[in-house]
C-alpha cells in the first residue's frame, strides 16, 4: 500500500460520508450469526481505526493490523476514547506478512482494502495467513471494490473539502494490468494564509470475483458466498463493492 503519508491526519474528515456505522453494524449480524461464538475479531488493513473501534464497542476483543504507521497513530489517537478494557490492539503490519499472537474467532476487511494488493501472490499469501490465524470454523468477510467500478473510474476526476483541506483524485484504469491509479492532489491551508501541497499515489487492483473464490478454496476455505454491498444476496450486475463471506474448515486446525 503506497500513500497514506500527508493524507493519513485529513483522511476521517474527507471519508466523514462513509456509513461507518452502517457497515459495523452489517459485520456485527453477520459475526453474531457466525458458526461459533466470535469474541476476537482482526480487522485487516484497519486504516484509521474507526471500523475496529466500533466492533470494539459492541464487545468484540479486536486486533487490528495495517502497513502504514501513519495510518495506525490516527487510530490509536481514536481508540484512546475508548475504555482500557475496549481499545483494539494495534499492530503495523502489511497483510501478506501477517503475524499473530494467538487464533482469532474472525476476520474482516473493510473498503477495499484488498484492492490494495496488486500482485496475486501477495494476495493468495494474505489469504493463506488469515487462515492459519483463524479458529476452525472461524468466519472472513471481506469487500472489495468491483472491476466493473474501477473499469468505471478511468478518466475520472473529482475532489473532497473541508474548511482547511483540499483534496483532488484523479483516476486512470490500465486494461492490460487490471490497476486502476488514484493520484492525489492534497492542499492544507496552514495558520499563515498560505497552502502546503503534497501528492499521493495509490493503486488498486480489480480482481475477478470467479478467481478469488478460487483462491479462497484452494487456501482451504468453505462455503465461500459473494453478496451485494451490505446486502446477503447475490451481488446486481453494476455494483460498486463486492462482499465475500467464507468460513475456515472447522475440521481442519492448521
Amino acid at each position: 500500500m503506497s500513500g497514506y503519508h500527508s493524507l493519513a491526519g485529513v483522511y476521517d474528515a474527507l471519508m466523514a460520508d462513509g456509513a461507518y456505522e452502517k457497515r459495523a453494524a452489517w459485520l456485527d449480524r453477520q459475526l453474531q450469526r457466525a458458526p461459533r461464538p466470535v469474541r476476537t475479531v482482526l480487522d485487516l488493513g484497519c486504516g484509521t481505526g474507526t471500523i475496529a473501534c466500533l466492533l470494539a464497542r459492541r464487545g468484540y476483543r479486536v486486533t487490528a493490523a495495517d502497513g502504514s504507521a501513519d495510518m495506525l497513530t490516527q487510530a490509536a489517537q481514536k481508540a484512546s476514547m475508548l475504555s482500557d478494557d475496549l481499545r483494539p490492539f494495534f499492530i503495523c503490519q502489511t497483510m501478506q506478512r501477517l503475524r499473530l499472537p494467538e487464533r482469532m474467532d474472525a476476520a474482516v476487511s473493510t473498503l477495499d482494502s484488498l484492492n490494495y494488493l496488486t500482485r496475486s501472490a501477495d494476495l493468495r499469501e494474505t489469504f493463506r495467513r488469515v487462515y492459519r490465524y483463524l479458529n476452525p470454523g472461524g468466519v472472513f468477510l471481506f469487500d472489495v471494490n468491483s472491476p466493473d467500478k474501477l473499469r468505471r473510474m478511468d478518466g475520472q476526476l473529482w475532489m473532497d473539502e473541508t474548511a482547511d483541506t483540499t483534496c483532488v483524485w484523479r483516476t486512470d484504469y490500465s486494461e492490460k494490468t487490471g490497476i486502476c491509479t488514484y493520484h492525489v492532489d492534497l492542499f492544507q491551508l496552514r495558520s499563515d494564509g498560505a497552502w502546503n501541497r503534497s501528492w499521493e499515489k495509490h493503486r488498486e487492483r480489480a480482481w475477478e470475483p470467479d478467481q478469488l473464490t478460487v483462491w479462497l478454496r484452494e487456501t482451504g476455505f468453505s462455503r465461500v458466498l459473494v453478496y451485494g454491498d451490505l446486502r446477503t444476496a447475490a451481488p446486481r450486475s453494476d455494483e460498486d463493492r463486492l462482499i465475500f463471506r467464507c468460513e475456515k474448515n472447522p475440521e481442519r486446525g492448521v
